[in-house]
């Protein structure tokens, strides 16, 4: 919900796009999916469905529009495991297309979930998953204006100014 919110308010009045990217393989996944769609009736938000190849969904998004894009979390996992084998190259592969929408609209928003501080080991493609992901949320940290992470409902702000409300 604190993404929605910061999409709102940075829009003004500009075009909002929710970018989503899980494709839902199974009942909990869809349930996501209506929940998700629930939490934000009303709001404006134009949906865009791409979790694969997304530069090739910019063609629907203005240059002066905002997009809240959920989830960088949900993306790795469709463009890594869609195919037969899990895919090594899909983290550096996201990061780059990211970079790219995130250059696009006037405001990009993006949502990451946080799976790399449990401190249990995993299995070879899950370390692997959980890897790229750290390292996505490093290079867009560094690239973005404000990054901040929410806790139980708390927002910290590592980076740039943000007055939450």
């Amino acid at each position: 919900m604190m993404g929605q919110h910061m999409a709102r308010r940075l829009s003004a009045g500009a075009p909002m796009y929710y970018w989503a990217t899980l494709e839902p393989r199974d009942g909990e996944d869809r349930a996501i999916v209506r929940r998700h769609l629930a939490e934000r009736d009303g709001w404006g938000f134009e949906t865009i469905e791409q979790g694969r190849q997304l530069p090739q969904a910019l063609k629907w998004v203005s240059p002066a529009g905002t997009v809240l894009f959920d989830s960088i979390t949900a993306c790795l996992a469709c463009q890594m495991f869609s195919a037969p084998e899990p895919d090594g190259e899909a983290p550096r592969r996201t990061t780059e297309e990211l970079l790219v929408i995130s250059r696009h609209p006037a405001h990009f928003v993006c949502v990451c979930d946080e799976l790399w501080r449990d401190g249990v080991t995993y299995e070879t493609w899950t370390e692997t998953y959980r890897r790229g992901l750290a390292e996505i949320c490093r290079r867009l940290a560094a690239e973005f204006d404000v990054v901040c992470e929410l806790t139980a409902g708390l927002p910290r702000l590592w980076k740039g100014a943000w007055r939450f409300e």
